[in-house]
């Protein structure tokens, strides 16, 4: 049986002997995100080949036991139901798209008993929600993938978690998914098995560089637009911070030093839109996310995205997405 865990290949790193391997469970929860658990599982199964021994041992669960249909359409086996983990086990949920609704009450209350038995219990991509659900992320420093970070305040006001790659919190493992799940996996493999091997899996997963837990997930504004302009950066910034809020533009070109004429031209030239309309963008787009990741009324979205009603915001919904905000969860993903 653990001859399964050990690919064979041709580079090798001495490790030095241990009692018995690490056991590792992942609970697919539907339309889970498959890059995150295939980033996750990788670097062991290339521990094991490079040590050529098993380092690790993993399980793949469900809530049912059946087999699990991931984001992007493939159906991925599983080796059976929620069950009792051994002792040191590490076990993660595995998250991707929807999770206000994949995130069962059934895996909730596993992951908490599981979580009480003294298990590090951790998620991957929107794997929090589960962690959430469950009462185990009072008081901690996590993180899920940014994108639904703002659904998630929502859903949980009490949290707040971090937008950053992965968070190491005692007993409670998170990252955001996508090769974010390597880094966290690699550390994993660093602290068990000595930096030398997680290093060689480093560079088998042709990685380029081990990243920090604290680095952000997302690249900088002046990355993401091309743009050097830190003023620019500013009020963008500004923007972003509570899209809800009437903008005074007069008034902040006041706060950073400039006119609002200025302003208005760093948009057009190096957005290509207009402050107001940059503005209801971001609006829209966080509405979008709030009405496919949680349970808010039409009315009260509109609320928190800053739009003066609810028939301004379905205007505006259908200008954009070109449906009704009531039928969002019918939108590709």
């Amino acid at each position: 049986m653990t001859a399964n865990f050990i690919a064979k290949g041709v580079a090798h790193v001495a490790v030095p002997a241990q009692a018995q391997p690490l056991r590792v469970t992942f609970v697919l929860l539907a339309d889970f995100s498959l890059i995150a658990f295939s980033s996750a599982i990788e670097p062991l199964r290339i521990a094991n080949q490079l040590a050529g021994r098993a380092l690790f041992e993993w399980t793949v669960l469900s809530e049912d036991g059946l087999p699990v249909t991931c984001s992007n359409g493939l159906v991925v086996q599983v080796d059976g139901a929620l069950s009792d983990t051994p002792p040191r086990a590490l076990l993660f949920v595995c998250g991707g798209v929807q999770p206000e609704r994949t995130a069962t009450r059934r895996v909730a209350d596993w992951l908490r008993a599981q979580w009480r038995l003294g298990r590090t219990v951790g998620g991957l991509c929107t794997g929090a929600y589960a962690l959430a659900k469950a009462g185990l992320l009072q008081g901690r420093t996590f993180t899920l993938h940014w994108e639904n970070l703002p659904p998630f305040a929502a859903t949980f006001p009490h949290l707040t978690p971090v937008e950053q790659l992965y968070c190491l919190d005692d007993r409670i493992l998170t990252c955001a998914g996508g090769a974010a799940a390597t880094d966290l996996f690699i550390e994993i493999v660093a602290r068990n098995h000595g930096q030398r091997l997680g290093d060689a899996v480093l560079k088998m997963c042709l990685h380029g560089q081990q990243r920090p837990a604290h680095l952000q997930q997302r690249l900088s504004l002046s990355s993401t637009l091309g743009i050097r302009s830190p003023l620019l950066v500013a009020v963008i910034r500004r923007l972003e911070t509570d899209i809800s809020a009437e903008v005074d533009l007069s008034a902040l070109a006041r706060d950073l030093a400039t006119s609002r004429r200025n302003i208005e031209r760093m948009f057009e030239r190096y957005v290509g839109t207009s402050p107001k309309r940059y503005l209801n963008q971001l609006r829209l787009e966080r509405s979008r996310a709030l009405l496919t990741e949680t349970d808010m009324a039409l009315c009260d979205v509109a609320e928190a995205c800053g739009f003066a009603s609810p028939n301004t915001f379905a205007k505006a919904f259908r200008q954009r997405y070109g449906v009704s905000p009531r039928r969002v969860t019918n939108l590709p993903a």
